[in-house]
């Protein structure tokens, strides 16, 4: 099977169900964005630092996919095979190892400026481009939502989750790496 098709070729690409939209439609920006965050992510995977989290970081990538998939279905047209779907319980996954997390670091009283370490400074670029994601998910919900076909709820959730898990993931890395976290000092 050959990777190209030649039919995006106009600036158009197919919805799961047919559909042909703009590859500069809203729909086509929140996935591809979450595209984006799942590379991120394996770069994070890939950081020695998170040997003993590679496992997480591998399933939190395959609930990107799920996402990306919810994202490029038409909402029009019903899928012809079953989809995977977010769930609750992926939620309390990152909710818990968060809380684990946060009980081994000290209380954050200032922001944290990003850096310190190459690697907890890429899993702040997997954070600000989860909040993109994040942004453009509530956009494409607020658009589709007076259509009836508004964004999963627990889609919301998780990705909004996510962002506090790698928030929280930065910290927890510069503290394993001892790297010193810089706080945020705003001049007076």
């Amino acid at each position: 099977m050959k990777i190209y098709t030649k039919t995006g070729d106009k600036g158009q690409t197919a919805l799961i169900g047919g559909r042909r939209v703009s590859k500069a439609d809203l729909r086509i920006d929140a996935y591809g964005t979450v595209d984006e965050l799942n590379a991120w992510i394996g770069l994070v995977r890939d950081q020695p630092v998170n040997n003993e989290r590679k496992e997480l970081l591998k399933e939190i990538q395959d609930r990107l996919f799920t996402i990306g998939a919810e994202l490029a279905t038409d909402p029009e047209k019903a899928p012809k095979r079953a989809m995977p779907a977010i769930t609750p319980s992926d939620v309390y996954l990152l909710e818990e190892d968060m809380d684990a997390m946060d009980a081994e670091l000290p209380e954050l009283r200032a922001f944290v400026l990003p850096g310190g370490h190459q690697a907890v400074s890429f899993c702040h670029l997997a954070r600000t481009v989860c909040r993109r994601a994040e942004r453009l998910i509530i956009a494409l919900n607020d658009t589709t939502l007076q259509a009836g076909t508004g964004v999963d709820e627990f889609v919301l959730q998780y990705i909004n989750r996510l962002s506090d898990y790698l928030f929280v993931l930065g910290r927890k890395m510069a503290q394993e790496l001892d790297t010193e976290e810089v706080t945020w000092k705003p001049r007076t």
